[in-house]
């Protein structure tokens, strides 16, 4: 995967780079995450991003809030084309009709005949009859009708990915995980390396732990920097796409303050250094999570 400019810059504002996926399409390696933001204070925050610069936004079916990520790029008055958009199924609906009927809804409420990205939010094994790859082989319906320009997963586990791999035509674009400083997720970051799929990482600043790190804290003293812009650079060096969420319009600026600046290679290893493994993981477990909205 190559970096490149990424689409949608503007004039005066940081170009963000691009992660070149599988398929050919490119994905802002940096976006707009809308997690736990209520619904009526989506619009306002996606605006107040967009006009920042983000030009990636990253939203859910379980989130709430589609129809206020739609408002908020209408309300910003950018062109859909330059936005992009990437939204993930619902765990109540993995049988095959339901996420046909579903990703109808989504396409609806962020108003757009499209999505940049569509994922499959949890593998939930132990639901389903452990039966996600007909779910998975739905979006690849959307795919092939142009309805998702890419597809892919959230928080599969190596054996998951293995068995897309091998009962399906279709490798994932991207597998969106938990990864930070004290969960780096590697065994599932180093397969997905390996297989050509790119890792977006949710919780990227282990929701706020980072900012009272010790040794972060430090990192961010010595540099000018924030302990969340300290953060979120040592995943763009990684290589992983990262979308921080954010109300406030002063942190919606700072987090896409990260282009003037390099964390050196003794710097990306302390930082690296604070993996807990498993004990640091902040989110559910993907091989035992199994949680429907009711």
């Amino acid at each position: 995967m190559r970096n490149r400019p990424s689409r949608g810059s503007i004039k005066g504002m940081p170009q963000v780079p691009a992660i070149t996926l599988n398929n050919g399409h490119t994905i802002p390696q940096l976006g707009f995450g809308v997690f736990q933001i209520k619904p009526e204070e989506t619009a306002t925050a996606v605006a107040a991003a967009l006009e920042a610069g983000y030009r990636h936004i990253d939203t859910a079916q379980m989130y709430g809030n589609e129809a206020g990520v739609g408002q908020g790029l209408r309300d910003a008055g950018v062109d859909r084309s330059e936005v992009y958009l990437t939204s993930k199924l619902n765990n109540s609906f993995h049988r095959p009709d339901d996420a046909r009927r579903e990703f109808e809804r989504t396409l609806t409420a962020l108003g757009s005949d499209y999505v940049d990205l569509f994922l499959i939010h949890w593998p939930l094994p132990t639901r389903y009859d452990g039966d996600f790859v007909s779910t998975w082989k739905v979006l690849e319906e959307f795919a092939a009708d142009g309805r998702a320009r890419s597809i892919g997963v959230s928080n599969f586990q190596v054996p998951h990915l293995n068995r897309l791999l091998e009962e399906t035509g279709t490798v994932p674009a991207v597998n969106q995980i938990e990864a930070h400083p004290y969960f780096g997720n590697g065994e599932v970051r180093e397969f997905c390396r390996a297989h050509g799929i790119a890792v977006e990482a949710w919780s990227p600043i282990a929701q706020g732990k980072v900012i009272t790190d010790p040794q972060i804290l430090a990192i961010a003293e010595r540099l000018g920097r924030t302990p969340a812009q300290i953060t979120l650079r040592w995943h763009l060096q990684l290589g992983n796409i990262v979308f921080p969420k954010s109300v406030s319009p002063q942190r919606i600026r700072e987090n896409l303050a990260l282009f003037d600046f390099e964390l050196d290679g003794d710097t990306m290893a302390q930082i690296a250094a604070l993996d807990e493994g498993a004990a640091g993981r902040i989110g559910p477990d993907p091989d035992v999570f199994d949680w429907i909205p009711a």
